[in-house]
């Protein structure tokens, strides 16, 4: 069932929709990938079968314009063959030809940055951490553009000697400079301060300028540096150095509030221990590294510690709180047999485990993983955003050459003052604000909802969730709990109840249905004592069949009854009653008739009724889609309040009932447990997985997944994904606005360089700011 999953998830949609999702650069073709594709692990689609994949780890890589300079770059590569940018965690992800590594990172390193290969599935805490930018040049820059502005000032009049007493000069010592040569003093040391600030505030910028420039590129270095020598060359000393320190500011204080978004999902590894208490071979127990600990070692927890790694309790008994990993803080009982995850908190007594997965496997890591391999992806508006950017930039380029020629060539305006506005159009056509905006928007969404227990596997499902009109539900193990417990027991006339019994505890005990499972736990006989069952075979959404003394039996609903002919009308009468009350009826027949009928019934899962009427109050229309009979499906709708119910729905209806709804123009979304309902989950616009916790893989396979199975987080995610889309666009309105604000004031000669930089570095903390909002909500 779940290469079944994938393969739909992997089939292409239409092309309108396959150009909206990913931050995937093709190098022969741009077209992108269906928002139905998996984002986790495959970020890239496939190549050639000779094809491997890169990671590099590129600290330089702080804003659109080194992304650029990337990708420019790599794509002239014959051995590159597509790439993915994760800005928020510096990495580029490339496919290419085998041992082509070497080639790549050279070529990075032409662009003036570093690079690191890292394993791709990596959320270890010990990667190289990013470098740290040296502070006193910036320091030293900035007291030497202040003093420049200072000395400037001082010398506003021609010539200082107009200030001074007409007695003065008489008395000047005959080894010093004339007067005049003192008065000049001031504009000179001016311009020296100023060129001391740029060479030591602006060297960096000027190198990666250069870079830009000499690959073709217009990115905000090149811009910057033109626009800094354009006011050299007419003399703005002070104003040179002040944009220049002004820009170095803003990049430093621009990269320290990026990195609270990069660490927000970062900070789940600090919940993961280092080192933990391992049981050796001769009894004793030694502290040692997390990552050394292989499967099935033991591992013992202290109260108040975290625990270190998955694993299943083996002795002692505990309360752990998993609000790392369901976003429920209250805590959880957990006995012998029960599962712990690494980076919960044992809140009181003492545990011993045994491991079930190595520190690079656990759910904890897999989540992180998930999450990082999702800021990766690219969501509508980022798209959008990037691709207005491309065209922005050239524009305003453009329009600050005819701004610079034009008027002085056709009206008679003074060179030196078209000019001057030409340099601060160049500044304010950094589009930084803009690009930045939605990536850190779309991470810390996503962080916030990790951090509530909700794992959302692609910024395209972060936006889309604002959109769904209808939401379907499964009922086994979504709005009910899945654990039934038998309550009727109905023998046939003539037939043997002990024997019938023990028949369909055998039967029910080869099969995962939580119904089946109910009627095998309600047998009480033990495995070793049912009988043995030939030629199992599961029907599905039917029952299961099998063969004991050449004599065929099966255990089914009543679907499977009907087609073999055996629903009389007593039958079906009794049937009738049952489901009315909500219970689900399962019979045992044998080649000639029914022998006994098996009922059960689910308990409503905790907080379904909120989920239902709180959906409501959002406008999303609920359907039920359910394997079990009508009426019993029709009775737990009606207690929770959904709006519509199928029963006696196989696979391949619940597939149906979703293309329809999708069909009369609702965006659906599909709640089930990420296995058994796959194909409706793929036919959704976005797959809800319950049972995470339970499934490992179902964060392979849903777009959503309910890490605490609580069904009213679905409306959190709608919630938080209409707060996204609102930040979203206050963010563009923002950094757009401001843009045109200030190309007004430049034209009409209101705005300076230094404000123009100003204006630039305050968009882009605003929009930095804003969309970090997000992780607090």
């Amino acid at each position: 069932m779940v290469d079944r999953f994938t393969a739909i998830k992997a089939a292409p949609l239409d092309h309108d929709a396959a150009c909206c999702t990913h931050a995937h650069v093709e190098v022969a073709d741009n077209a992108g990938r269906s928002p139905a594709e998996p984002s986790g692990d495959n970020l890239l689609p496939s190549t050639a079968a000779e094809d491997t994949q890169s990671v590099f780890l590129v600290e330089e890589m702080d804003c659109a314009a080194e992304i650029a300079l990337i990708q420019n770059k790599l794509s002239s590569l014959p051995a590159v063959s597509d790439m993915d940018f994760d800005i928020l965690q510096r990495r580029v992800t490339v496919r290419h030809a085998p041992g082509q590594q070497e080639s790549i990172s050279q070529a990075i390193h032409s662009l003036g940055m570093s690079t690191t290969i890292i394993d791709p599935d990596s959320t270890s805490k010990h990667e190289p951490p990013p470098k740290r930018r040296r502070t006193w040049p910036l320091a030293l820059a900035g007291v030497a553009a202040v003093g420049s502005e200072i000395l400037s000032f001082a010398a506003l009049s021609a010539s200082m000697s107009n200030w001074l007493p007409a007695w003065l000069p008489q008395f000047r010592p005959a080894w010093l400079p004339s007067w005049g040569l003192l008065t000049s003093l001031p504009s000179a040391m001016a311009a020296t301060l100023a060129l001391i600030a740029v060479i030591v505030g602006g060297l960096g910028t000027y190198k990666k300028g250069w870079i830009a420039l000499r690959h073709g590129n217009l990115n905000i270095n090149a811009l910057m540096s033109i626009a800094v020598t354009g006011a050299l060359m007419l003399g703005q000393w002070p104003e040179a150095a002040m944009v220049m320190v002004l820009f170095s500011l803003a990049e430093l204080i621009e990269s320290k509030s990026l990195d609270r978004a990069r660490n927000a999902v970062g900070k789940l590894l600090q919940l993961s221990p280092d080192r933990v208490t391992q049981q050796q071979a001769d009894g004793t127990w030694s502290d040692v590294d997390s990552r050394q600990v292989g499967i099935g070692a033991i591992v013992r927890v202290k109260p108040g510690e975290r625990i270190g790694l998955d694993g299943v309790v083996t002795s002692g008994r505990s309360a752990v709180n998993q609000a790392a990993i369901s976003g429920e803080s209250l805590p959880v009982d957990k006995p012998p047999g029960d599962a712990v995850f690494a980076g919960t908190l044992n809140a009181s007594g003492s545990l011993d485990y045994r491991v079930t997965a190595r520190a690079d496997g656990t759910l904890l890591a897999r989540i992180i993983h998930a999450v990082s391999a999702a800021q990766a992806s690219k969501a509508p508006t980022q798209r959008f955003v990037d691709q207005f950017a491309r065209i922005y930039t050239p524009v305003i380029f453009a329009l600050a050459l005819l701004v610079a020629i034009v008027p002085p060539m056709l009206f008679s305006g003074a060179w030196q003052t078209w000019i001057y506005k030409a340099l601060v159009l160049l500044v304010i056509a950094c589009p930084c604000a803009l690009v930045i905006s939605t990536p850190v928007t779309i991470a810390s969404g996503l962080a916030s909802a990790a951090r509530k227990g909700i794992l959302i596997k692609g910024g395209v499902y972060l936006e889309m969730g604002r959109t769904l009109t209808a939401l379907a539900f499964d009922k086994t193990g979504t709005i009910t709990r899945g654990v039934p417990v038998q309550t009727d027991v109905h023998i046939m006339s003539g037939a043997d109840a002990q024997f019938c019994g023990l028949l369909a505890a055998s039967l029910a005990g080869r099969s995962d249905h939580p119904v089946s499972k109910a009627v095998a736990q309600a047998a009480n006989i033990e495995e070793l004592n049912r009988v043995k069952v030939k030629a199992f075979e599961a029907l599905p959404g039917r029952g299961v069949q099998g063969v004991l003394d050449g004599r065929s039996y099966a255990l089914g609903n009543r679907r499977l009854v009907a087609e073999r002919g055996f629903l009389s009308v007593n039958t079906a009468a009794r049937l009738d009653v049952l489901e009315s009350e909500g219970k689900t009826a399962v019979m045992l027949m044998d080649e000639k008739g029914v022998l006994a009928q098996f009922a059960v019934a689910d308990e409503i899962r905790e907080g379904s009724r909120d989920a239902i009427a709180a959906l409501r109050k959002l406008d999303v229309r609920t359907v039920m889609l359910s394997g079990d009979n009508e009426r019993a499906v029709a009775a737990i709708a009606r207690e929770v309040g959904i709006d519509k119910a199928y029963g006696n729905q196989l696979p391949e209806d619940k597939l149906g009932a979703i293309a329809v709804l999708a069909e009369n123009g609702a965006r659906v979304g599909m709640v089930g447990d990420g296995i058994n309902d796959a194909p409706a989950l793929a036919r959704a616009d976005i797959g809800f997985a319950m049972g995470v916790m339970g499934s490992d893989a179902a964060i392979e396979t849903a777009d959503v997944a309910l890490m605490d199975d609580d069904l009213r987080k679905v409306g959190v995610f709608i919630g938080l994904s209409k707060a996204t889309h609102s930040i979203l666009i206050q963010n563009i309105t923002l950094a757009l606005g401001i843009k045109a604000a200030f190309l007004i004031m430049a034209l009409a000669g209101s705005s300076t360089l230094w404000m123009a930089v100003v204006a630039d570095v305050g968009a882009s903390l605003l929009v930095i700011g804003n969309g970090l909002r997000l992780l607090r909500k």
